[in-house]
């Protein structure tokens, strides 16, 4: 039985469970399995009627919500291949991504976003709004809604990469794929709950056309679990509140921002229980942080004492705060700060990180719930193979490796060495547990001939420094390294934050120079890629003056 046909199984055998939730203005809004598949019948009844038939491609774009996940299944019911977008990507990428999937059909979640492809688009094909394609959700009747048959090839989404230098790629990835990947994610969510017969209350807030956000939608769907989705980001804590998760994914930066305002917190209320916490966490990093260096200070007598009080008042008041039923943290999408991931487990709180990339169905590590190693991303997922070829570039492959680029052979082609997945990230492995250091590509070759793996650094630069937002290393056929900073920061505080790092760095990896930029990148400005990542060579370019500005300074 493939995904698809397990999904439609598991809502018919339970009709009355919930499964699906909105958190809107701190209310919840939610949908049974009888009611999704109600709305499911409307949306393939609207398909037909347009004349979609299996192997037709529909673009779906809008924000997460009961009625995309609807959607999403009708379409995979009736073999039409889904090409999920970003809603907040820039009209003219969204409508190269869709003439390029050779869309027959655009499902879209509001007008203006209609309207605005329509303006880049003229002789779009027929768009149609969710409101019509759920307006005869009573009309739809209650018979069966048996997905077609499908085989293990047949292609069922078509998902674009970031772009973070040319033109997005996009990604087929089939029923085969899809399959593997969710009995593997059952299996380890699995182990996470536990026996119980109690559903799994999930969190989630990342947009569904990722590769991995969506994944966790249909592992959803083929569990006992309830689906809280966020409908605003800027109430992201009173929504997570509401939905109180056994377990949520997560990206670094929403983690490294959960961090900070807990910190922060603590400042402001200061006292005793700042002292009582900055006591207990400086004693727990020390004897569980190995090589992070967080106090100067050394052991007394008192250290017990302190993290006794901690353990006991300070660490199981925070991991309260944030959910009373919460399990674990899973993580994502980029490598997280090793003292994040030690922050949260002293709270008492597993961050399980997972390493994928869409070409590998999302995922090809995840760490185990009871054997986690802070900053690794865990052991490759069983049946899944990986080694380091040249560069230490990370190679895969397995059942989860993507049948290919859509309408692209030579870029297929040159993803591919002797049958193993070329990733493009550069990791180490010790005993099965991966690291993730960086990709290949972005490698920085000084004129000395030292190579230096940017993303390090840059995250050990933006830990430092209160307000930053983004920090890009240049130096590239340089002779030093220089930083771009966007933020609210200053130069007193850059300059203090430098010197902590250089301190920790070879001299061929120290920085030199930097800029900074008050406005942070962002998807609009078209220097962040639709999940948030660093486009290096779109930066490099806007600020290439600033640049020359950095190298001429210190040549004088």
């Amino acid at each position: 039985m493939n995904f698809v046909e397990q999904i439609f199984q598991r809502l018919h055998e339970t009709p009355q469970r919930p499964v699906l939730q909105e958190v809107r203005d701190g209310e919840i809004t939610g949908a049974t399995c009888a009611e999704l598949l109600a709305a499911v019948r409307a949306a393939r009844a609207c398909f037909k009627a347009a004349g979609l038939n299996k192997g037709d491609r529909c673009a779906v774009l809008a924000a997460n919500s009961i009625q995309w996940a609807a959607v999403d299944l009708a379409l995979m019911a009736e073999g039409i291949i889904v090409v999920p977008l970003y809603a907040r990507q820039a009209p003219n990428e969204l409508v190269g991504m869709m003439k390029d999937a050779g869309v027959s059909l655009i499902c879209c979640g509001d007008t203006s976003l209609r309207q605005a492809i329509h303006e880049h688009w003229p002789d779009s094909p027929p768009t149609y709004l969710f409101e019509q394609i759920f307006a005869s959700t009573g009309e739809a009747g209650d018979g069966e809604v048996a997905p077609v048959a499908l085989n293990e090839s047949d292609p069922v989404t078509i998902i674009y990469t970031s772009g973070t230098s040319g033109e997005p790629k996009g990604v087929v990835l089939t029923v085969g794929n899809v399959t593997y990947m969710l009995g593997c994610t059952n299996a380890r969510l699995d182990v996470l709950m536990g026996e119980t017969t109690e559903p799994d209350q999930v969190f989630h807030y990342l947009p569904f056309c990722f590769a991995g956000s969506w994944i966790l939608l249909l592992t959803c769907l083929t569990r006992n679990s309830v689906l809280t989705l966020s409908t605003d980001l800027n109430k992201l804590a009173e929504e997570w509140k509401v939905a109180a998760p056994h377990y949520c994914l997560n990206v670094p930066i929403l983690l490294e921002r959960m961090r900070a305002g807990i910190e922060d917190q603590f400042h402001q209320r200061g006292g005793l229980l700042l002292r009582l916490y900055q006591k207990g966490k400086a004693v727990w990093f020390r004897r569980n942080a190995r090589t992070e260096v967080v106090s100067e200070e050394t052991d007394s007598p008192l250290d017990s004492l302190w993290l006794f009080l901690a353990n006991s008042l300070i660490f199981p008041a925070v991991k309260k705060r944030l959910g009373p039923r919460l399990k674990a943290l899973i993580c994502g999408s980029a490598p997280l700060a090793k003292e994040t991931q030690l922050f949260f487990m002293m709270l008492g709180i597993p961050v399980l990180q997972v390493y994928g990339l869409t070409e590998t169905t999302a995922i090809c590590t995840m760490d185990h719930p009871y054997k986690v190693e802070p900053g690794r991303v865990g052991p490759a997922i069983p049946g899944i193979e990986m080694k380091l070829g040249d560069g230490d570039e990370i190679l895969v492959r397995g059942p989860n490796i993507f049948a290919g680029y859509w309408n692209k052979p030579d870029a297929t082609a040159q993803a591919f060495t002797d049958g193993w997945f070329r990733t493009g990230d550069q990791g180490e492995v010790d005993n099965g547990n991966w690291r993730i250091i960086g990709r290949v590509k972005h490698v920085i070759v000084l004129s000395s001939g030292h190579n230096v793996p940017p993303e390090p650094i840059e995250d050990m630069i933006i830990r430092q420094i209160p307000g930053a937002q983004q920090v890009v290393l240049v130096g590239h056929g340089r002779s030093f390294l220089a930083a771009l900073i966007t933020g609210n920061v200053t130069h007193q505080q850059v300059e203090a934050a430098l010197h902590v790092v250089n301190q920790q760095l070879p001299h061929y990896k120290r920085i030199r120079a930097f800029h900074i930029e008050r406005e942070p990148f962002t998807v609009e400005s078209g220097l962040l890629t639709a999940n948030g990542k660093l486009k290096r060579e779109a930066i490099a370019a806007r600020f290439s003056e600033q640049i020359e500005d950095l190298y001429r300074a210190k040549k004088a």
